[in-house]
């Protein structure tokens, strides 16, 4: 079970994860065993909220295909179990980020400060004004 948030879960059945264990193809490292995590995810088939699928589906990104499928590839050489906890945070990080909205900025009132400043200059403008009439013979 993937927990997005406290009222939104993933079951697990709904996540697909295959293993594929590929060796080198030469050069240094060629003991070394890399051990990939490939993780597919449907959008469109899970149990995701329908808002959630319609942002993940708008949301551009090239790990979501056309069709609506998350593949994740985590490849390294750590075991399974490692790759499917980054490959799950990943898919956990990639949902949250295509449905987070942007809080409304809420207006603020000018400080004291700020009318008090605004007042200043209005009147030495209209000082300046008053004085410049004034001079004119």
């Amino acid at each position: 079970m993937l927990r997005l948030n406290h009222h939104v879960e993933l079951p697990d059945h709904e996540i697909e994860i295959t293993q594929i264990r590929a060796q080198g193809a030469g050069g240094q490292n060629v003991n070394k065993v890399a051990s990939a995590v490939h993780l597919r995810f449907d959008i469109s088939a899970s149990s995701l909220p329908p808002f959630y699928k319609e942002r993940l589906l708008a949301f551009s990104d090239q790990r979501i295909t056309k069709e609506g499928v998350v593949v994740i590839k985590a490849q390294s050489h750590r075991t399974f179990e490692q790759n499917r906890e980054d490959a799950l945070a990943r898919l956990k990080a990639l949902i949250l980020e295509a449905v987070k909205t942007r809080k409304a900025r809420k207006p603020t009132k000018p400080t004291r400060a700020s009318q008090r400043k605004r007042m200043d200059r209005k009147t030495k403008k209209g000082q300046t004004k008053a004085l410049r009439s004034k001079v004119k013979p």
